[in-house]
């Protein structure tokens, strides 16, 4: 029964575990599907801002043009006109319309000569000197527009009618409708005006609530919650609509609106539950070798009890006669070889345990790589997005040199648990900690380190080692430093290469130092909170079998303000080569 109680604590604590695991790993998720959020709201507000702002300019332009001087002569009227239909064809403006103070149209491109404008607000803001903005419905049509109105002035400084260009919000929308994610601009009413999805258009939102509810008909299903400082968007819109997204704002005064958009979350609750399942299976895979071996143990101890009670029966039945000593010698010596093989078999299932334990640093290996195909992934998607398909090839390549150096790490982990190691050859160092400074990059800028390397004062320095495995180390020390000055304000982390005979490369942290510098290269030493998902304590110790692998030494010490990690390395030399 106490077995039973010992495997269900076991199991709850693995699903805490990978709880944790999934709710951290949601959050990281979350956290780079809002910087994308980011970029592709402000690419569609840049998008739709800039295809305004070839109306705006036309009118600004337009306005002084000296065919629209005089229109008050109904003479001068037909060539004023011919011009703005011109334009108009030109530009596939709706309409663009010349108007006088008084707000009568005396000139259009499409038969609008003689309407009132009057009341138009961008008019009247025309008429102050200013250049004037509006959307909505066109009278007596069902389309959307979006006018600019610039003042003329006439040769005493006094506003003499005002130019009009109406665009059509529509064709403007063609260019980029369907595009994902869904994006949309709401008004100062909360009304959807402009969206690249054509079935939210005239939603609004409900005052001092979040989300939207269409303009006629029941309101939809929706909700709406937060997620480690993330809106997140849980409706039931249409099929061309994510069930959970990320809902991002931005606002857009030049044109009086405030763009919003909506990203699926299931990628990122997707990465969170891999994430986890990883976790929990190696857990789990660890738990069942270890329960094994606790198996294996128990048994052996039942199998010497039995023993030590054969034992004492023939000890009693000794005097008895020669033929029952010699049969219980015999059965001895059986029980004793049964018992030297079940020891090495549990020595056997010893090292399959201690390898079972440095199967858990796989997620560990192979993590930064995969982060870095995923960014180079959604950039790729980003510049294909925007039609720099050089800029997307580049980042294609970069993904397979991603996937190479993957299949490079796990060939380096099957080779070491053949005890089988990478052939030592030359490698240029500062290529190495050139790389593991891109790996580290994203992580060092998101939690603010600054970091203080400088490859172009030291040139190519040829070492001795293994280029994967070395970039593994710096990739280590730099996540180290980073996570050992979490806690404080200043974070900053500090390279440099010493050439000689022999090559030092430091890495310095400014953070509290080291407890035990004595201790930080044994397994499963960490000064980090018990559970935490943050690291198992194999990194330093993986390095420090590395660096020894290459005939090489690594250190870590207390500088005073901080900690530095030594690692010291054979110069490559061609003689020694041959």
């Amino acid at each position: 029964m106490r077995r039973w109680w010992v495997i269900s604590g076991f199991l709850a604590a693995v699903a805490l575990l990978a709880a944790g695991v999934w709710t951290y790993g949601y959050g990281q998720a979350l956290s780079q599907l809002a910087r994308r959020a980011e970029a592709d709201l402000e690419l569609a507000s840049d998008r739709l801002g800039t295809q305004l702002q070839v109306y705006q300019e036309l009118a600004v332009l337009m306005a002084e043009h000296p065919a629209l001087k005089g229109l008050e002569q109904p003479v001068r009227r037909p060539a004023a006109q011919a011009l703005l239909l011109e334009v108009a064809d030109k530009t596939a403006a709706l309409d663009v319309l010349f108007a006088a103070p008084d707000g009568r149209v005396l000139a259009s491109a499409h038969g609008a000569a003689g309407k009132d404008v009057a009341r138009w607000p961008a008019f009247r803001r025309a008429m102050h000197g200013a250049l004037g903005s509006e959307h909505g419905l066109l009278p007596g049509a069902f389309r959307r527009a979006y006018a600019y109105a610039a003042p003329s002035f006439g040769a005493d400084g006094r506003v003499m009618g005002a130019l009009i260009v109406i665009a059509d919000v529509a064709d403007i929308e063609q260019t980029w409708r369907g595009n994902t994610p869904a994006v949309f601009f709401t008004d100062d009413r909360g009304e959807v005006f402009v969206s690249n999805r054509s079935e939210l258009l005239f939603w609004t939102r409900p005052a001092g609530k979040a989300g939207l509810a269409p303009a006629k008909g029941p309101a939809h299903e929706f909700a709406a919650y937060r997620v480690g400082g993330h809106e997140i968007w849980r409706l039931d819109w249409g099929p061309y609509l994510p069930a959970r997204a990320l809902h991002m704002t931005r606002p857009l005064p030049v044109i009086g609106m405030t763009g919003e958009v909506l990203v699926d979350v299931a990628p990122a609750r997707r990465i969170a539950g891999l994430q986890a399942a990883a976790v929990a299976a190696i857990c789990l895979a660890f738990g069942a070798m270890l329960f094994l071996a606790t198996e294996r143990r128990r048994t052996l101890s039942e199998a010497n009890q039995v023993l030590e009670s054969r034992v004492a029966q023939r000890t009693r039945a000794l005097t008895a006669a020669n033929s029952a000593l010699r049969r219980e010698v015999a059965e001895r010596q059986e029980a004793e070889a049964a018992l030297k093989r079940a020891q090495a078999e549990l020595v056997q299932a010893g090292k399959l345990s201690a390898l079972g334990q440095m199967s858990a640093g796989i997620s560990h290996e192979l993590n930064q790589p995969l982060m870095a195909i995923r960014q180079f992934a959604d950039n790729g998607t980003a510049f294909l997005a925007r039609g720099k398909t050089d800029k997307a090839r580049e980042n294609l390549g970069r993904i397979s040199d991603m996937a190479a150096r993957m299949a490079r790490i796990i060939k380096n982990l099957r080779a070491f648990a053949r005890n089988e190691s990478e052939p030592v050859g030359r490698v240029d160092l500062v290529q190495v900690i050139e790389a593991a400074v891109e790996l580290t990059e994203a992580r060092l800028r998101e939690h603010a380190v600054t970091l203080d390397w400088n490859p172009g004062t030291v040139g190519p320095v040829s070492a001795r080692g293994g280029e994967v495995r070395l970039t593994q180390v710096f990739v280590n020390l730099i996540t180290n430093a980073a996570d050992a000055m979490m806690d404080q304000d200043r974070r900053h982390i500090r390279i440099a290469i010493e050439t000689g005979p022999r090559l030092l490369v430091r890495v310095q942290d400014c953070g509290p130092g080291l407890k035990e510098p004595e201790k930080v290269f044994e397994p499963f030493y960490s000064t980090k909170a018990v559970g935490s998902s943050e690291g198992m304590g194999l990194g330093l110790s993986i390095s420090y079998g590395l660096v020894q692998s290459f005939g090489g030494n690594i250190r870590g010490s207390n500088t005073g303000s901080g900690a530095e990690f030594t690692v010291e390395l054979d110069p490559w030399q061609e003689e020694a080569a041959a």
